[in-house]
Parts: structure tokens; C-alpha cells; sequence
């Protein structure tokens, strides 16, 4: 069982930054593929950035260049590091995690293939 906790989120104009970070709870933090999604109002769930175990990571191309993922496992978080923003960022953040066999492997870039879920954490962008 992995329980996620994220933080960081808030208010923040056109073209500023915000960094989120998410706790993760266990043991075997460094055996999960962790992702961070976002949800606008009215919208289905998107896929923001994952990290693989090796740290490899893949980013959907609205946020590609302004975005950056990093992990670190001594301390069991994920954070994501937000330039650049832009009101359509706009959207609850949710941080993700499944377990992985493979080391190599990127993370998963669809919901339905993460197991563990955070609470959100709102990010709001004015223009």
C-alpha cells in the first residue's frame, strides 16, 4: 500500500512558476513509476509527466520544455518543478504511483494504469 501526499499548489500569474511536490508513504518507494496528472473542470483526467525507476522521464508535449520532473528516493518524493505557466494550466494536480518490474521502462502516460492516487492540489493560473 502506497499512500501519496501532495503539496504545493496555489495561486500564480501568467508565466510564473510553482513547484509541487508529493510524499510517498512505504518502503519500496524506488520500485514505483511515479506520474503526475491534471483534471481542468469539465475535463477528463490528462497526463502531465511520469519518471520511471531509472529516473528516465516522458512528458506530454503541452508541457514539454516548461515542465520538469525529478525524484528522490532517499527522501520517497516526486516533485514537479512548473515554468512558464500558462492559464490553461489551470487544473487539481494529482500525483500517482504503480509499482514496476521494470527498471528501464518509462512511466505509464494513461490513469487506468496507476494504482495509488494523491488527494490533488489545486493550481490556478491568472492571466
Amino acid at each position: 500500500q502506497v499512500q501519496l501526499v501532495e503539496s504545493g499548489g496555489g495561486l500564480v500569474q501568467a508565466g510564473g512558476s510553482l513547484r509541487l511536490s508529493c510524499a510517498a508513504s512505504g518502503r519500496t518507494f524506488s520500485s514505483y513509476a511515479m506520474g503526475w496528472f491534471r483534471q481542468a473542470p469539465g475535463k477528463e483526467r490528462e497526463f502531465v509527466v511520469g519518471i520511471g525507476l531509472s529516473g528516465s522521464t516522458n512528458y506530454a508535449s503541452v508541457v514539454k520544455g516548461r515542465f520538469t520532473i525529478s525524484r528522490d528516493n532517499a527522501k520517497n518524493t516526486v516533485d514537479l518543478r512548473m515554468n512558464g505557466l500558462k492559464p490553461e494550466d489551470t487544473a487539481v494536480y494529482y500525483c500517482a504511483a504503480v509499482y514496476s518490474r521494470s527498471y528501464y521502462s518509462t512511466a505509464p502516460d494513461h490513469p487506468s494504469r496507476y494504482d495509488y492516487w494523491g488527494q490533488g492540489t489545486q493550481v490556478t493560473v491568472s492571466s
